[in-house]
């Protein structure tokens, strides 16, 4: 039988002895909580990822392929996230820093382990240590949030109050920057190191465009993530009033602020800072076939930029289908290559919640035979 909590939180919780919690989880976020969302695909008949390696723009296009698009962004890459396979790239395995794009492995690592219905009050320590100029959605401390809220907080506003609660949550800002980094390796994503989980600005930090491609893909396979990061707008609870309406800021999901949405976008996720410059994990599905493409950093065309390269590169990508030979694969680097699913990524719709009774979750705790010292995820606030 599953369960809607993991087996750390349910044993800690249990050891508390807090009798008669009832906590409310969608059963996608439980059915496998160390599941990996984008297991790889079988033998692909790509080249050698070093042609990803070498510098300028890859692309092997036939006679009739569409031109590229004329592009200023320092790095960027546009894949089928179906079978995985590049279609063209710029400097794809350039070190640069990522911002909150970052998010995106953020998201994959810890939604496994955080049931989207449990409660939490949060403490004014897990709000410290935000840096000067992040983006909020609002998170304040003594107020009672749904894991859920948090989560609308990450991918909706780019909160970096929701990240850090949610890495209390999950461990502690440094367990979950290491948890990060080794699910990036996991992912085969080797450019990326993991400093600060919120994306902001550390020295050392950075990521590639390639490794975001493959965060993006994985996300798109996991129901919870697509669910978050293709969702325009939301309600996010009041600090002491009602709750507020919150905005996507990824603008080819919205089609805000004079940025044209983009027909069949599902998301994924932006982000700025100073040093990273405007960065953009953005997907679309078309005809049953889904485009996964990053952007980082352009140097032309101001703020909005980003968005009409990333435009530009997706209808390249829908254009060229058929008529260009792959440059690599997002599979290309995984530790463990294997057969994996051919499940189209989707915007999966909400999942059911089912309520997990005491005694119910302290029984299956136990027998997981795990100690009573882990974290616990529940010991703290009120369902509502």
């Amino acid at each position: 039988m599953k369960i809607g909590f993991t087996a750390r939180a349910l044993v800690s919780a249990c050891a508390l002895g807090a009798a008669g919690l009832l906590a409310l989880a969608p059963a996608s976020a439980s059915a496998h909580p160390g599941h990996d969302p984008d297991p790889p695909r079988g033998p692909s008949t790509t080249p050698p990822p070093a042609l990803l390696y070498r510098s300028g723009t890859q692309v092997r296009p036939h006679a009739d392929a569409p031109a590229l698009p004329r592009l200023s962004a320092r790095s960027w890459l546009v894949a089928d996230a179906g079978s995985g396979e590049v279609l063209a790239a710029h400097e794809a395995h350039r070190p640069l820093p990522p911002a909150s794009t970052l998010k995106t492995l953020f998201a994959l690592t810890v939604l496994p382990t955080l049931p989207a219905g449990v409660p939490h009050t949060v403490r004014p320590e897990e709000l410290a240590g935000i840096g000067p100029g992040s983006s909020l959605v609002g998170v304040a401390a003594g107020r009672t949030y749904r894991v859920a809220d948090l989560w609308r907080g990450v991918f909706l506003s780019s909160g970096n109050d929701a990240v850090r609660v949610l890495a209390a949550l999950n461990g502690g800002w440094r367990a979950t920057a290491a948890r990060m980094q080794e699910k990036a390796r996991a992912l085969g994503a080797l450019d990326t190191r993991v400093l600060s989980p919120d994306g902001y600005d550390t020295p050392g930090q950075v990521s590639s465009a390639y490794d975001l491609a493959v965060f993006g893909r994985a996300g798109l396979r996991n129901a919870d993530f697509a669910r978050y990061c293709g969702t325009a707008e939301a309600l996010f609870p009041g600090a002491g009033g009602p709750p507020y309406g919150i905005r996507n800021t990824n603008r080819l999901l919205t089609g805000a602020d004079g940025v044209a949405r983009y027909p069949g976008a599902i998301g994924v996720k932006n982000g700025y800072t100073t040093e990273a410059g405007n960065t953009l994990v953005a997907a679309a599905r078309r005809g049953g076939r889904t485009l996964v493409v990053t952007v980082l950093n352009p140097r032309a065309g101001g703020g909005h930029a980003v968005y009409e390269e990333a435009s530009a590169l997706l209808d390249w990508g829908f254009g060229a289908a058929g008529r260009v030979e792959p440059v690599g694969s997002l599979d290309g680097r995984r530790a463990r290559p294997g057969p994996g699913p051919s499940a189209v990524p989707v915007v999966a719709a909400a999942p059911p919640e089912r309520r997990v009774g005491w005694a119910e979750a302290c029984a299956i705790a136990g027998a997981a035979g795990m100690g009573a010292g882990a974290v616990s995820l529940v010991t703290r606030g009120r369902t509502e």
